[in-house]
Formats: C-alpha cells, sequence, structure tokens
C-alpha cells in the first residue's frame, strides 16, 4: 500500500496541512516543521500524489508534445531531448502521436481530457494553423521547428529555413557545380517550400549555373533513394541539395547500388546533422541545425506562457551552419 499524508503527519508529529504545505510550492511552513516532515517522508518512502496536488493547485504539470513523423531518426532525438528536459523542470511529457494526421481536433480533445498545462508542437511539416487552434482553445503553445512570420500567430522556436536553402545553394556554388538541383521532401511542407525558396533565390544570382527540383513522398530514407532512383533513370544533376538527412542517406544508397561514386559523379548537401550522417561509411556534408537549442528555448517559451498566458507570440529563430564531411567535391 502507498503510504499516505497522514501516515507522515504521525510519523513527524504535525498535522496534515503542515504535511501538505510542505509539498507545496510557494506554500508557508517553518524551516523546523519542515525538516521534520521531510525526514518523516523519506523514512516511510512518501512521495506526494501529483494527481492529488493538481486539485488544489489546479496544474498538472502536463505538457502535451505533439509529433508527426516518427519514420524519421532525428524525430527519436527530439523525443529524448523534449522528455529530459521537461522532468529536468518537473514537468511531464504527454505525447501525442501524429503520423500521417494533420486534423488538431482529436489531439485538441485528448489533451484536453487529460488538462495539460501547455503544448509544444514539435514539427517541421505541420502548418501554422495546426498550432493556432490550440492558441484559439485557450492552451499555452509553442511550434517548435515551426515555420516563422512577422506577425506569428503562436510561439515559434527553430530556424530560418529560407536562410538554410540559402546557405546550401552558396556551398554548391563555391564547389563550381553548373548544373544543381533540390530534392525536398513532400511538397505540401512549409519546411520544404522555404527551403526551396532560399535555393532558388540565391542561385537567381549566377544564371549560369542550371537549376532543377522534385519532390519525395515523406523524410523518410525510402522516400529519398525512390526519388533518387528516378532521377538516375534520366539526366542526373552534378549535385543535390537535399531537403533532409536521410533523404540524402537514401539518395546515397541509390546513387551507389546505380554503380556511381560520391562525391566523384553526384554531390549531395544535406540538412540537421542527425547522428546517421556522422556514421563513418556515410560522411555527409550537411547544414546543421542546433536541435538541443531549440528545443531547451521551446520549453522555456511554454513555461513562461504557462505563467503569463496574454504574453504575445514571439519568435526565436537559431543560425545554422555547414558541417564539410564528404559527399561534395
Amino acid at each position: 500500500m502507498a503510504v499516505t499524508l497522514k501516515e507522515v503527519a504521525e510519523r513527524a508529529g504535525v498535522s496534515r496541512s503542515a504535511v501538505s504545505r510542505t509539498f507545496t510550492a510557494g506554500a508557508s511552513v517553518s524551516p523546523k516543521t519542515r525538516a521534520k516532515v521531510e525526514k518523516a517522508a523519506n523514512e516511510l518512502g512518501y512521495a506526494p500524489n501529483a494527481l492529488a496536488s493538481s486539485l488544489t493547485t489546479g496544474r498538472t504539470k502536463l505538457i502535451g508534445l505533439i509529433v508527426n513523423n516518427f519514420h524519421n531518426p532525428l524525430i527519436l532525438e527530439v523525443f529524448d531531448l523534449f522528455t529530459r528536459g521537461l522532468q529536468d523542470r518537473g514537468l511531464r511529457p504527454l505525447l501525442v502521436n501524429l503520423t500521417d494526421a494533420t486534423d488538431p481536433a482529436a489531439s485538441l480533445r485528448m489533451l484536453r481530457q487529460y488538462s495539460v498545462d501547455g503544448v509544444i508542437v514539435a514539427s517541421s511539416t505541420l502548418p501554422s494553423s495546426f498550432a493556432k487552434s490550440f492558441r484559439t482553445a485557450g492552451l499555452p503553445v509553442v511550434h517548435a521547428f515551426g515555420r516563422h512570420s512577422v506577425a506569428p500567430d503562436v510561439h515559434v522556436v527553430g530556424i530560418d529555413n529560407i536562410a538554410c536553402g540559402r546557405m546550401a545553394a552558396e556551398a554548391l556554388v563555391r564547389r563550381g557545380y553548373r548544373r544543381v538541383a533540390f530534392l525536398g521532401g513532400p511538397r505540401a511542407a512549409s519546411s520544404t517550400q522555404d527551403r526551396l525558396a532560399g535555393f532558388r533565390a540565391a542561385l537567381a544570382e549566377h544564371p549560369q549555373i542550371g537549376v532543377s527540383e522534385s519532390f519525395a513522398s515523406d523524410y523518410a530514407f525510402d522516400a529519398g533513394r525512390n526519388e533518387m532512383q528516378r532521377l538516375l533513370a534520366n539526366t542526373p544533376a552534378e549535385a543535390y541539395f537535399c531537403g533532409d538527412d536521410l533523404l540524402a542517406v537514401g539518395a546515397l544508397s541509390a546513387i551507389q547500388e546505380a554503380g556511381l561514386s560520391v562525391p566523384g559523379d553526384i554531390g549531395l548537401i544535406g540538412l540537421n546533422d542527425m547522428e546517421m550522417a556522422r556514421w563513418q561509411f556515410v560522411g555527409l556534408t550537411t547544414i546543421r541545425q542546433p536541435v538541443s537549442e531549440i528545443i531547451d528555448a521551446a520549453i522555456e517559451v511554454v513555461v513562461a506562457t504557462i505563467e503569463e498566458p496574454q504574453r504575445p507570440p514571439e519568435v526565436r529563430l537559431f543560425p545554422c551552419r555547414v558541417i564539410e564531411r564528404r559527399t561534395l567535391r
């Protein structure tokens, strides 16, 4: 049987209300009483009931974490960092897996059932309107890895995908490529659109360079591999900016299977710098996204918004940089 608050009070020789105040943040209790209660609790192995305390404080300390692409290994890193970051702050994640779903209604119903204190949408493919639906419902929300704007509807923490597209284009120009291409994820994803826009804008300054574009069905290894196989059946470009490391590794697999070499025949640059990109037999040149910094900031913003629900939406963008490895000449 679980140790009760009454048993702790009897062991410490204090009232039950004194025990309750000891384990309630901000409540008034004398140092002497606190010491007695904590000693008794340790001896009995008592831990306060989080659900019961939520009835008193009005806070569950639950944060809804919405993710929609568990096929991508980067999401496991994101999930790991988010859950540890929340738990380090005394919060608890409630994971919502939205793979292949785009309607926020079901998620909103679930999160309301559990009375979450706030929501973090961790996705670069869900539209800003998705996160906005939670704010409209009165829930503090942050869109991590989301699309930013000058006048955001919700808090956004992430990167400038347009700037990343320019960065990739400039890396290819510096290496003298004359026929380059963008191999993006889903055409409808805002991250795909912005990365392509930056890529094309930078290359518009170099009219001597030929540019093409294509799109994979998903940010996934098989999708990148299948799209590169299709491209190789015609006349491929000299180098590709793949809108995600997993697409790039899939493309690398298809190129090598076709008997071609990277970067000897075709160059590749990715985006994210996931663990796989650093593997010795991959060695992907890529654009590093500071994932841990983005996650820390997202947690900080959602906590601040819970304390101050009326704070206006803000955008926090983190700089990216090219990581040189072996897939560009």
